[in-house]
C-alpha cells in the first residue's frame, strides 16, 4: 500500500537526522564557499571553522570579542567595513587573528586591544595554538619541525593598541602586507621574522606610535619594503640579525622609496629605548639595499649601524637617499669584536664619528670607524612611555572598494616591483592616513 505524504515526510526527516544531513547552508556538511557573520554563524571563529577551503568569511559591522585561528587553506577573512568590523581583545586576549594554513587573506577589518599581536601568520603552532615568540619567551624554532606557512595577504587592516605586534609574519613565505595601518605596539607595528628566501612585499603601510614602526629579524630576501610611511615611532624601522631566531644573519632586503623618520614619539609604549630617536637601525644586517628613501627628522641618527654579538653590519648600500633634519645622518657604534665593514654610501652625509664619512666609500672592504654608544645615546633622551592600551586611536582608514570577489588562489610567488623605477617619495607620502 502506498504511504501517505505526511508519513513520507516524517520518514524523510528521520532519515536525514540519522544521516546527519542539514539544510543549513553554513553547516559543515554543506561545504559552503561563503559564510557570513552573524547571519550564518554567531562568531568569526565558528565561521572560519565552517567555511570550505578557498571560501570567504564575510563579517558584518560589529565588535567581535574573540580570538580567531584560521586553519583551513586558502580562506579569505574579510570585513564589510574596515573601521566598523572590529576584532576586540579587550586588553585580555593574547591575539586577534592567527593564520596557520597556507593561502590566508585577512582584509578590511580592525584588530585591537590584544595583549600579544593583532594579526599573525605563522608556521609555528601546536595544533591550533600559535607558538610564535612573544615577550621574553624567545626560542629558536626549528624550521624543519615547523615548515613556513605559504602564501598570505594582509591588506586594508587596521591593527592598533595591540601589546607587542600589530601585524606579524613569522616563519612565513610568499606574502604581502599592504595598505594597512599599525599603532600602539610595544614591540613593532609591522614585523617580519625568521624566513629564508622570504618573497615578501611590504608596501603602502603606515606605522606610527609604536616602539618600532617596522621590524625585520632574520628575514632575508627577496623582501621588498617600499612606499611605506614609518614616522612618529620611537624607532622608525630596524633590520636585525639575532640568535633567538633561525636563518641568521638577516640579509638582502630592498628598502626603497619610503618615508622614514620623525622618530622619538612620546605617545607610544616604552621599549627599544636604546635606539630611541633612530630612523633606520641595522644590527648585524648584511647586504641590504637602502635606496631613494626620505630619512628625516631623527634626533639620534638617520641610520644607526651596529653589531649583534659577533654578527657585523656589513655590505649594506645607501644610494640616492634624502637625509635632512637628523642629528647625524649615519652613525656607527659597532663593537670592536664585530666591526662594520664594506657599508657603502653615495652622496654627502654627516657621520659619527667624523672619520666614518670617508670610510663609507664604495668598494672598500675594510673595517669602518665607530663611536662609543654613549656618544649617540645622550643625543636623545627617551620620554616615559605609556600603556599600549592608552595610545591614541587612529582615525578612519580607507577600505576596500568592493567586498565581493577577489577570491582567486594566491600565487605561489609574489610579483615584486621593479625597485629601479621607484624614486624618492614626497614628504607627504600617506600623511593623510596617520596623525604624524
Amino acid at each position: 500500500m502506498p504511504i501517505g505524504r505526511a508519513a513520507a515526510a516524517v520518514l524523510a526527516v528521520v532519515a536525514c537526522l540519522v544521516a546527519g544531513c542539514s539544510d543549513d547552508p553554513a553547516s559543515p556538511e554543506a561545504d559552503p564557499s561563503l559564510v557570513r557573520v552573524p547571519q550564518d554563524a554567531d562568531s568569526i571563529q565558528d565561521a572560519v571553522d565552517r567555511v570550505a577551503a578557498g571560501g570567504l568569511v564575510l563579517v558584518d559591522e560589529g565588535v567581535y570579542r574573540e580570538s580567531v585561528v584560521v586553519s583551513t587553506a586558502d580562506v579569505t577573512l574579510r570585513g564589510v567595513d574596515r573601521g566598523g568590523t572590529v576584532v576586540d581583545g579587550e586588553g585580555e586576549r593574547p591575539y586577534g587573528v592567527v593564520g596557520i594554513a597556507d593561502g590566508l587573506r585577512v582584509q578590511n577589518l580592525t584588530v585591537r586591544d590584544h595583549t600579544f599581536y593583532g594579526v599573525l601568520v605563522t608556521g609555528v603552532h601546536d595544533g591550533d595554538v600559535p607558538s610564535a615568540n612573544s615577550g621574553d619567551d624567545y626560542a629558536e624554532f626549528d624550521p624543519d619541525r615547523f615548515p613556513p606557512v605559504q602564501r598570505f595577504a594582509i591588506d586594508h587592516v587596521t591593527a592598533h593598541n595591540n601589546g607587542l605586534y600589530g601585524i606579524y609574519a613569522f616563519d612565513a613565505q610568499h606574502g604581502v602586507i599592504a595598505d594597512s595601518y599599525a599603532s600602539g605596539s610595544a614591540d613593532s607595528g609591522i614585523y617580519v621574522g625568521q624566513c629564508h628566501a622570504c618573497d615578501i612585499l611590504v608596501t603602502g603601510n603606515v606605522a606610527e606610535r609604536n616602539a618600532v614602526g617596522f621590524e625585520n629579524a632574520n628575514a632575508s630576501g627577496p623582501l621588498v619594503v617600499t612606499g611605506n610611511r614609518f614616522t612618529g615611532n620611537r624607532v622608525a624601522m630596524t633590520l636585525l640579525s639575532n640568535y633567538q631566531e633561525a636563518f641568521r644573519p638577516q640579509r638582502g632586503n630592498q628598502v626603497v622609496g619610503n618615508v622614514i623618520g620623525d622618530s622619538g614619539a612620546g605617545d607610544s609604549p616604552a621599549q627599544a629605548d636604546g635606539g630611541f630617536g633612530t630612523g633606520l637601525g641595522i644590527a648585524g644586517g648584511v647586504g641590504n639595499e637602502i635606496a631613494r628613501n626620505r630619512i628625516v627628522g631623527n634626533p639620534r641618527a638617520g641610520v644607526l649601524l651596529t653589531n649583534t654579538e659577533d654578527l657585523p653590519a656589513s655590505g649594506n648600500t645607501f644610494t640616492g637617499n634624502v637625509f635632512a633634519g637628523n642629528a647625524t645622518d649615519i652613525a656607527n657604534i659597532s663593537a670592536v669584536r664585530a666591526p662594520a665593514t664594506a657599508n657603502c654610501v653615495t652622496g654627502r652625509v654627516t657621520t659619527v664619528p667624523a672619520a666614518l664619512a670617508p670610510a663609507l666609500g664604495c668598494g672598500a672592504a675594510t673595517s669602518q670607524p665607530a663611536a662609543a654608544p654613549a656618544v649617540i645615546a645622550r643625543r636623545a633622551r627617551a620620554p616615559r612611555g605609556m600603556s599600549f592600551l592608552d595610545v591614541t586611536h587612529p582615525g578612519a582608514q580607507p577600505g576596500l572598494s568592493s567586498v565581493t570577489g577577489g577570491l582567486e588562489r594566491l600565487p605561489d610567488r609574489v610579483v615584486l616591483p621593479d625597485t629601479a623605477r621607484i624614486g624618492v617619495p614626497p614628504a607627504s607620502l600617506l600623511s593623510g592616513r596617520g596623525g604624524s
